[in-house]
């Protein structure tokens, strides 16, 4: 498998009829669904799940999806979807990256980054990030790739 960066978290997809469109192929909106999905299993991995948001009064709520559709996946796929955490200001915002790859030939049918806030559940507005994020998604930084000179 050729992944954009190694240590990712990945997790497993298996394309269903629900998942199929008009059009023949997995819907657009499906994918952003995988994309949750992936980035909450990761967090649920790195120690902070929903009762932990709740406890702290804080969640990382989705400011912007950038996607790129790259080929479509169909009914019966199996697929790959990996996540990075690749920058975060240990204050309010975090950024991940996401693969989407097919290993029965290589393809990577997506690629996308999303961007997030972190906000107060019981206002809904941005709040700095508690020392248990900082810490938690911390330890999954990925580290920046060195400039080419």
């Amino acid at each position: 498998m050729i992944w954009d960066r190694a240590e990712g978290y990945v997790i497993d997809i298996e394309v269903d009829a629900s998942h199929i469109d008009e059009l023949g192929h997995a819907n657009n909106a499906v994918y952003v669904t995988w994309l949750e999905s992936c980035a909450w299993r990761h967090s649920q991995s790195l120690g902070l799940g929903l009762a932990d948001y709740r406890r702290l009064d804080r969640a990382m709520a989705v400011l912007r999806h950038e996607i790129d559709y790259l080929a479509a996946a169909y009914e019966g796929d199996r697929l790959q979807l990996a996540t990075w955490i690749v920058d975060s200001d240990q204050r309010l915002k975090m950024k991940r990256n996401f693969q989407l790859v097919r290993p029965a030939d290589g393809a990577t049918l997506l690629r996308a980054q999303t961007t997030f806030v972190c906000i107060q559940l019981s206002s809904g507005k941005p709040k700095r990030m508690p020392s248990e994020f900082v810490e938690g998604y911390g330890k999954a930084l990925v580290q920046p790739y060195p400039l080419e000179l």
